[in-house]
């Protein structure tokens, strides 16, 4: 009988065993299986790499590879590589997901590509105005001109890139520099920094530098909410109020007669505009290729507003005066001296000539 219940004991423990293997092989089938049959959209596994950034305009296409978020009730397309984006009208933004932005200004069509931290777009009509403070590395292709912002220091890369009216392309480098180079002949100039070029039928040695008519601001306009007013129900002024009111008037520094300074006069500012410099790394002495033509001298001045006054202007009205017939002035009465001698000139002359005589007498 105890040989039996060992060998039943010994039997039921490889039982349980086995079942604890099945159980967890089945578990492990499960999991697998969920893993595969998992929808796409709720995989958390799914690369980032590719993703370049959140757009927002009003007239605004994609096409390709998108995502779209829902944050705060408000939808998002967010762009990634591959993605194919037609700016109808107005402006559009591309907010990078490494920080930087984008502008676009339509009637705009560009591609977007994206590997790790390389950006390319593909610029085929429209004007972009892209600020990036490190990454992504931005490259900009045209049919005929590849364009690549090139960092100061730690400065930001800023450049803008584009079409006029007229199908020349303009670059201007706003921070930072921009290296063009020409894919068919692969000749290179770089534009500096404050430096803006106008390139027409693709060829660098047509360019002229100067101001363009390409334009696109980096930021959009946003409606910005306003505050209701606020209503306020009138009352009397407390005895407390009314006192503190009176501190403060009396305490308030009385106004300075004091004439006010004129404001210092601004100067016109000048800004030399150079012509792109270019660099010859096999030669030993480089060579002023540039025409002094090309460099613009540009003055700043400010204009001040003209004064238009409106209305008529009328003389003063003429005031009567009230004047006296004028007083002729008094002479001033002569004394009772003057009088004797002006009365009696006679007399005074004989006493003279009597003593007069006199004296003679008793010298002669």
């Amino acid at each position: 009988m105890r040989r039996l219940a060992a060998a039943f004991t010994a039997e039921s423990d490889v039982t349980t065993v086995a079942v604890a293997r099945i159980v967890a092989c089945l578990t492990l089938a499960a999991i697998l299986l969920a893993a595969l049959y998992l929808p796409p959209a709720a995989r958390t596994d799914q690369p980032s790499y590719d993703t370049v950034g959140a757009i927002e305009g009003e007239d605004v296409s994609v096409q390709g590879p998108l995502n779209i978020e829902v944050a705060q009730g408000r939808k998002r397309t967010i762009l990634r590589s591959g993605s194919d984006v037609r700016v109808n009208s107005g402006q559009a933004r591309i907010d990078l997901v490494e920080g930087g932005q984008i502008a676009v200004c339509g009637p705009a069509h560009l591609s977007v590509l994206k590997s790790v931290n390389l950006l390319t777009v593909a610029l085929d009509t429209g004007t972009i105005h892209a600020r990036i403070e490190r990454q992504p590395t931005l490259t900009i292709y045209t049919a005929q001109i590849q364009a690549k912002p090139i960092a100061i220091g730690d400065a930001p890369q800023d450049a803008l890139v584009g079409f006029d009216q007229t199908g020349a392309m303009c670059i201007r480098a706003d921070s930072g520099a921009v290296r063009v180079e020409q894919q068919l002949t692969a000749q290179t100039i770089i534009v500096p920094q404050n430096g803006e070029v106008l390139i027409t039928n693709g060829q660098l040695e047509g360019l002229r530098s100067g101001v363009t008519h390409c334009s696109c601001e980096l930021q959009l306009a946003k409606t910005l909410t306003t505050t209701p007013p606020q209503s306020e129900v009138s009352r009397l002024p407390t005895s407390e109020e009314m006192q503190g009111a009176s501190r403060l008037a009396s305490k308030a520094p009385e106004p300075s007669l004091a004439p006010s300074k004129p404001a210092a006069k601004e100067g016109p500012v000048y800004q030399v505009f150079m012509p792109p410099l270019s660099y010859d790394a096999s030669a030993r002495v480089q060579r002023d290729n540039f025409d002094p033509q090309l460099i613009v001298l540009v003055r700043r001045v400010r204009v001040r507003p003209s004064l238009i006054f409106q209305g008529s202007v009328k003389d003063a009205p003429a005031v009567a005066k009230n004047t006296s017939p004028a007083t002729p002035a008094k002479t001033p009465e002569p004394s009772q001296s003057q009088q004797g001698q002006q009365k009696n000139p006679q007399t005074n002359s004989s006493i003279f000539a009597r003593i007069r005589a006199f004296f003679r007498s008793l010298f002669s």
